[in-house]
């Protein structure tokens, strides 16, 4: 690799810190490099597209914010984790050069993992010109009013189910470890081609949770409720009213996360990251 560009999250000390050794071991190596707060990434259109890879520094949410930025242009990602978890990371910050020397040599696999679009259509049939993209989930929930909403999930022309319940997690693989899991979902395979649909604490339904393939949309239209909205990726909520539909489908452009020779694999890093927990 020869430009390198580090995401960071700007409000992180240690991340600050973690940034400048990166910037300095690619100067000492001779790798082109830039670097931006995560949340600024989208505006570096021109670096991001003449670059190799972008190293995220920081937890989780660092690293969605850093996604949202590169969904459209075929770079590849490497989280570096600075927070509690760190799911979505491949390496720690005390590897960082390291990890930096064996990307700069080509040491790694690039593993590919699908994301989602999310389209919201009103009632009346006008559908929002913006599409949301999702790393992990795109939920319809209940508002902050605690009563239930009634919600019906089609799978293409099929339906599902309706569920009365405080809302419905629509996940991808990557996702299968968060906001879904947390309902009663499964937890999936990240390199899956596949959808998971969990509704959260539904009422009186034997339908818990459903793996669907990536070749048809899942809707999830809000037949009753006094407010909801739909959140991508707990980081974007876009309030919803009766009647209106969220329309989530896998999207065609998948992102290539890198994983350096010796990182561990899913289920190792999964049960790791486990043991972290309180």
């Amino acid at each position: 690799m020869k430009r390198i560009g580090f995401a960071y999250n700007p409000t992180q000390e240690a991340a600050l810190e973690l940034n400048e050794r990166g910037i300095g071991w690619c100067v000492a190596n001779s790798v082109e490099v830039w670097s931006s707060p995560a949340e600024q990434t989208h505006e570096h259109h021109e670096e991001l597209a003449a670059s190799d890879a972008v190293v995220v520094l920081g937890g989780d949410g660092t690293f969605l914010r850093a996604a949202r930025a590169i969904a459209d242009i075929d770079v590849p990602i490497l989280g570096v984790n600075l927070g509690k978890v760190g799911f979505l990371s491949k390496a720690e910050a005390d590897d960082l050069e390291q990890v930096l020397g064996l990307m700069h040599a080509g040491d790694y696999e690039l593993e590919q993992r699908i994301t989602l679009e999310a389209r919201i259509i009103h009632a009346d049939g006008t559908s929002d010109e913006k599409v949301y993209m999702a790393l992990n989930e795109a939920a319809v929930v209940r508002g902050g009013h605690a009563q239930v909403m009634r919600v019906i999930v089609d799978v293409g022309d099929s339906r599902v189910a309706t569920y009365v319940c405080d809302g419905v997690v629509i996940a991808s693989p990557t996702g299968s470890t968060g906001y879904s899991f947390s309902a009663g979902g499964p937890i999936i395979e990240p390199t899956s081609r596949s959808l998971v649909v969990t509704p959260i604490a539904a009422y009186l339904t034997p339908l818990r949770s459903s793996v669907v393939g990536p070749q048809h949309p899942v809707t999830a239209t809000v037949q009753a409720a006094y407010d909801c909205l739909v959140s991508i990726d707990g980081r974007v909520d876009v309030p919803l009213e009766v009647g209106d539909r969220v329309e989530v489908r896998a999207r065609q452009v998948p992102i290539s996360f890198i994983e350096p020779r010796g990182a561990l694999p899913f289920w190792d890093l999964l049960r790791q990251k486990a043991e972290l927990l309180p």
